[in-house]
């Protein structure tokens, strides 16, 4: 082995030929050594040497470090030809040969070299780069391989030459160098960060599988149990050879990712909208959800939100994979202590399930991922199945025969109004924080009820939908079916099942309108639905700002109503679906009732919107969610009541509810998901009807109330109101 460490060459006292060159013959008798200028010129070695032909004479190297070579005959005196410093002739095949013209010995590497100079698969990891006599420098990475190889070559990657020397391996072995050398240099730390970097992955694997898909589960005893899957895991992973076993430690870290993800967002659709996330359906909800944060914070805020999403799984998916192959490596590189732990865990384990052993309350046993993965498979079978039985249940219709003229006939001639309040739910009404404002609201409003002549009866509706995805409430409500998921309403909204705005319609008595301003782009429903004219939020000529997610206050929506449709002469009275939207979360800012007749075209709400309050005053709290929540919900009511008593007469009928409650964070953990429904009118005729459902007197129900599926207000109405079924 050779190294081209220094510009002065140790004298060759190795006398053994290498293995694939005869050795040099002797020079004969009157035989004088090459002259100086052939050496000089590359042509003495050809002239000395008849074996090898002129054609393949070569020039040393010259050295690149700056320190100049020394001549020929610089070598000592007396010194003879076959003792002088040499350079060694590569072997045939190994590329360009770089030995000088005056080289005899073509072993070329002195014996401290050869003796100390060991093949690269045989060194440690850790072992420093060899070095030859006092001026030898470190070895460059690869630069052993090229040496035991014979080239002399000088390395391209330390000395700046283009030499045909083997190239090292691209991108991992320079940092791998770096890395052995660092923890050669410091082998204590780099002890200290190997054991931390392998508590991490341990505490990250058992994170995930203790991880509870609900925020209010998050406690301490939670994640102070024993996996049942860490055991089986760590059994597979010691008997497994190496290959399989990080192929498999590889996948089992990957589907621990994804499952993490999933439980991640579990807890998010928990948070908002009361039930788990469905792999099936719930995918679209997220292009909502974006638009939701472009509402709330800005382009540039969502944008930010969604890239820091979207990085957080990568870095979960490459985490988790990356921590089970470490653990997978470690039990392997410690079989006989690994399987020992392992035994005892799993010993304790079924101890510990047999006699039901428990923590706070909490099982010590755990088999959660498992329990997890079994709900959600039996979630997507559930899923498929509903998809199938909905379908059939679609088809059938208590009222879907019935001729126009049994439909509706105890309000023929009066003005319908079905109102929905985003996000007005029980909760609003009987929390500690929200009841005192929205109640004492009810009780103001139901007061200026009774002062213009109109009468109220309320009750309760459950929604088949909680914290968000309003357009399953309304659906539920308006179709008389139990629309709960996406898939539900896809289905519905494609057939042409009997909806309340439609029975109306389907009479020949009313003509429909919607005032829609949540919605802002095409929207086909409008013809399930039976709504002849929309007015969505293009349509209502506002010119103001957005309150947050709502395109415009509710104020505002009612007066373009009243302007573009109801203030209008009709040749029939109207049937008004219409949705309100200043209640939607995230409950800043939150417009202000302002005098009639300053609405104007909305620009009015300009200096309302920037004195409000900003999302990002209140999201994170549960306690100012829920203080303005509350008041977004009497300014709703009060828009509306307001409207009434202003332009009702005495043949308005209004209907109004809520969607569903609020999300958990205002709710509360595991509140009902009713919603307050009431009638107003002021016509005795048309509460008398309902005399037997049990509502209460006024604006808020009772806590006792009746409490009905949303679904089946539809077929009461209808009955109440002189529809014969003809199914």
């Amino acid at each position: 082995m050779s190294f081209n460490t220094s510009s002065r060459q140790l004298p060759n006292t190795d006398g053994a030929p290498p293995r694939d060159e005869p050795a040099p013959e002797p020079l004969a008798d009157g035989d004088a050594a090459p002259a100086k200028g052939a050496a000089a010129s590359g042509e003495g070695e050809a002239a000395a040497d008849p074996e090898i032909p002129a054609s393949h004479a070569t020039t040393p190297a010259a050295p690149t470090d700056g320190t100049p070579s020394l001549p020929a005959e610089a070598a000592p005196a007396g010194t003879p030809p076959e003792t002088a410093p040499t350079e060694p002739k590569p072997p045939s095949g190994t590329g360009a040969d770089t030995t000088p013209a005056d080289a005899e010995d073509p072993a070329g590497a002195p014996a401290e070299a050869s003796a100390e100079a060991a093949p690269a698969e045989s060194r440690s990891e850790t072992e420093e780069p060899v070095e030859v006599g006092a001026e030898a420098e470190d070895v460059p990475a690869g630069a052993e391989g090229r040496a035991e190889k014979g080239t002399g070559a000088p390395d391209p990657a330390v000395e700046g030459g283009d030499g045909g020397g083997e190239e090292p391996p691209s991108g991992a072995t320079p940092v791998r160098g770096r890395w052995r050398g660092w923890r050669g240099r410091h082998p204590a730390a780099a002890r200290t960060l190997a054991s931390v970097t392998t508590v991490l992955a341990a505490a990250l694997v058992l994170f995930a599988l203790l991880m509870p898909s609900q925020s209010d589960r998050f406690r301490p005893a939670e994640f102070l149990r024993l996996p049942v899957e860490a055991i089986f895991g760590a059994a597979l992973l010691i008997v497994l050879p190496r290959r399989p076993r990080t192929a498999v430690a590889a996948l089992s870290g990957l589907c621990l990712g994804v499952l993490t993800v999933l439980n991640v967002l579990d807890v998010g659709f928990h948070e908002y909208l009361g039930r788990g996330f469905n792999v099936v359906l719930d995918w679209s909800l997220l292009g909502d959800a974006q638009a939701y944060l472009q509402d709330t914070f800005g382009k540039g805020g969502a944008l930010g939100i969604a890239v820091l999403a979207v990085a957080l799984v990568i870095a979960v998916l490459a985490l988790m994979t990356a921590s089970v192959v470490r653990l997978g490596n470690l039990v392997a590189r410690n079989s006989g202590t690994a399987t020992r732990t392992t035994l005892v865990l799993a010993v304790a384990w079924v101890v510990c399930a047999s006699l039901g052993v428990q923590f706070t309350g909490v099982p010590i046993a755990a088999e959660h991922t498992a329990l997890v993965v079994q709900d959600r498979a039996k979630r997507v079978r559930n899923t498929l199945r509903d998809e199938a039985e909905f379908g059939r249940i679609a088809k059938k219709d208590t009222f879907a025969n019935t001729p126009p003229s049994q439909l509706l006939t105890d309000l023929r001639g009066k003005d319908m109004m079905i109102t929905f309040i985003e996000s007005y739910g029980r909760s609003a009404i009987e929390d500690p924080v929200m009841a005192p404002g929205v109640d004492a609201t009810l009780t103001s409003e139901n007061e200026k009820l009774t002062r213009a002549g109109f009468a109220a009866r309320s009750g309760w509706l459950t929604s088949a939908t909680y914290g968000g995805s309003s357009w399953l409430g309304h659906s539920t409500f308006l179709s008389g079916l139990w629309v709960s998921n996406q898939q539900r309403y896809r289905t519905v909204t494609a057939g042409d099942h009997l909806t309340l705005p439609g029975a109306f319609k389907k009479t020949g008595a009313w003509d429909t309108v919607g005032i829609m301003p949540g919605v802002q782009k095409a929207w086909p429903e409008q013809k399930f639905y039976g709504i002849d004219k929309l007015y969505d939020s293009r349509d209502l000529g506002y010119q103001g700002p957005k309150f947050s997610w709502s395109t415009m206050p509710d104020q505002y929506a009612l007066a373009a109503f009243e302007r573009l449709e109801h203030g209008r002469k009709h040749d029939k009275p109207l049937m008004s679906t219409i949705i309100l939207t200043s209640s939607h979360q995230p409950w800043a800012p939150i417009p202000r009732t302002v005098p009639q007749d300053q609405i104007g075209d909305g620009s009015v709400y300009d200096a309302i919107e920037k004195a409000g309050k900003r999302p990002g005053d209140i999201i994170t709290s549960s306690q100012k969610s829920k203080e303005e929540y509350g008041k977004s919900i009497q300014y709703s009511v009060t828009s509306l009541i307001d409207y009434l008593v202003r332009y009702g007469d005495k043949d308005t009928v209004l209907i109004f509810l809520g969607d569903h409650q609020p999300m958990a964070r205002v709710s509360g953990d595991h509140a009902s998901r009713d919603v307050p429904v009431s009638i107003v009118a002021k016509d005795p005729k048309v509460l008398d009807r309902i005399a037997d459902w049990g509502w209460t007197d006024g604006l808020r129900p009772e806590h006792d109330a009746p409490v009905w599926k949303m679904s089946a207000f539809r077929d009461r109405f209808l009955t109440a109101y002189g529809s014969t079924p003809h199914p």
